[in-house]
């Protein structure tokens, strides 16, 4: 079993695994391939390297996992496994508590949220922050809002919960359940 220290091949070999697999579920939310990465960041992350950080078979240094951390766009904390025990099924998870049912979803355009500009834009983008934290959902185009995360964003822009997807609309951050 793995400990809190690192004291041997084994658990050094298990940390090494389970710090790829993040790798490689944070790179898959971002929809790319390892040719993408290697592509987009200009060949500073070779495909082969990547696969072997993501295979567990060869070791990230900190200012490495650093840059790449920048390169997905995700705090640094998120490429790393959990260390207290939590099980992976909480990673991502998607369970939507009951809370807001006008039948349609509330989804956020985060690529419009990031050209997006003004004081409640600011404060929506670091709420929207906490939740991709919280929920370990990183793929950067679109975030699905539950009903209590709905309620605190009514609050930033000023309405109730059934207008506040008419006013996120008017900011043009609202994208229709419809359209894919």
């Amino acid at each position: 079993m793995a400990g809190s220290s690192d004291n041997g091949d084994g658990e050094a070999g298990d940390y090494s695994t389970q710090l790829g697999d993040r790798i490689r579920v944070i790179r898959r939310q971002k929809r790319l391939s390892l040719q993408d990465v290697e592509a987009r960041s200009d060949a500073e992350f070779k495909a082969s390297v990547l696969g072997a950080y993501e295979r567990g078979e060869r070791a990230v240094s900190v200012p490495r996992l650093h840059r790449l951390a920048e390169f997905y766009n995700v705090p640094v904390d998120q490429l790393l496994p959990p260390i207290d025990g939590r099980p992976d099924a909480e990673v991502g998870g998607t369970d939507e508590p009951s809370g807001w049912t006008t039948g349609d979803k509330v989804i956020i355009d985060l690529v419009a949220l990031g050209e997006a500009s003004g004081p409640q834009v600011e404060l929506i983008r670091r709420y929207l922050e906490i939740i991709q934290v919280k929920r370990q959902d990183f793929n950067g185009r679109v975030l699905t809002i539950r009903g209590d995360d709905l309620q605190a964003l009514a609050a930033i822009v000023g309405t109730g919960v059934d207008e506040a997807p008419d006013r996120l609309t008017d900011m043009g951050l609202f994208r229709n359940s419809s359209v894919s």
